[in-house]
């Protein structure tokens, strides 16, 4: 007998009604992640992607369908599924140590003393190597830096699903490399479940166990999943000429620009 998925995507569609008009923006999105599963959710513009990423967040409700996470419908926000987004929201007054702090005293107050706190929030700034920086506000560290602090202050909240919308989009090209890498480390060890959204095809081929390829909206859905049989732990310089990472990559692109190009660029 097959055991029921650890988070399940069952039938979500989604209508926003503005000014009288009705746009259906997601429809029939069905997806089944394990635990400590991996996925990327990938597409052109306007897809719906973090539209479903906030829909298994509970910041927004679905108009159809549902979803479970352990078999119980998720139907608001909570903290076993934290959300990085690309803007990383720090509180500018805050430090590093409280910020990340702010989270942990929300969330797990009833679990751990004030002590097991402060050690739990150093913990988790060691886990993106952020100690060293402990004592420092927003604006006196560099935006991968900042992007280390949301990544520790989810990790923190003791997240059962961890969400992740375009989480390095911001960043130049080497911090975004050193980030990748940095939480392909954390979640080998932690067996978080993750859901991350992107646009960027090696990124995604590279952190993923599968591929979620999004037709394009309105009434955008899942046209395609695509599974990365890729050993882990994943080297970048070992897979540029892997033959399984490139073929990922081929049916990806694929996918993106000759089956399902945005209108514009298929004329």
């Amino acid at each position: 007998m097959t055991a029921p998925a650890h988070l399940d995507l069952s039938q979500v569609g989604i209508s926003f009604t503005r000014s009288g008009q009705t746009t259906e923006v997601l429809r029939d999105v069905n997806l089944k992640l394990a635990k400590g599963e991996f996925v990327s959710i990938i597409g052109h513009s306007g897809c719906g992607k973090s539209t479903v990423l906030n829909i298994v967040a509970g910041l927004l409700k679905a108009s159809t369908g549902a979803v479970l996470l352990d078999g119980k419908e998720v139907s608001a926000p909570g903290p076993e599924r934290a959300v990085v987004f690309q803007n990383h929201s720090l509180l500018p007054w805050l430090t590093v140590r409280e910020n990340v702090a702010l989270a942990v005293d929300k969330v797990l107050a009833k679990r751990k003393s004030r002590a097991e706190r402060a050690a739990w929030v150093a913990h988790n700034l060691a886990l993106v190597n952020m100690t060293h920086a402990a004592d420092k506000r927003p604006n006196e560290i560099s935006g991968g830096m900042k992007q280390r602090v949301g990544i520790a202050r989810a990790l923190a909240m003791e997240p059962t699903v961890l969400l992740m919308d375009e989480p390095f989009g911001a960043l130049d090209a080497l911090t975004r490399a050193h980030l990748q890498d940095q939480l392909m480390e954390i979640q080998m060890r932690l067996r978080n479940t993750v859901i991350m959204i992107t646009h960027d095809v090696d990124e995604a081929v590279l952190l993923s166990d599968r591929i979620v390829m999004m037709t394009n909206g309105p009434s955008a859905t899942i046209g395609e999943i695509l599974p990365v049989p890729l050993a882990r732990p994943r080297r970048r310089l070992d897979l540029v000429e892997d033959q399984t990472y490139v073929h990922c990559r081929a049916e990806v692109l694929e996918f993106l620009y000759a089956r399902h190009a945005k209108p514009a660029l298929a004329a």
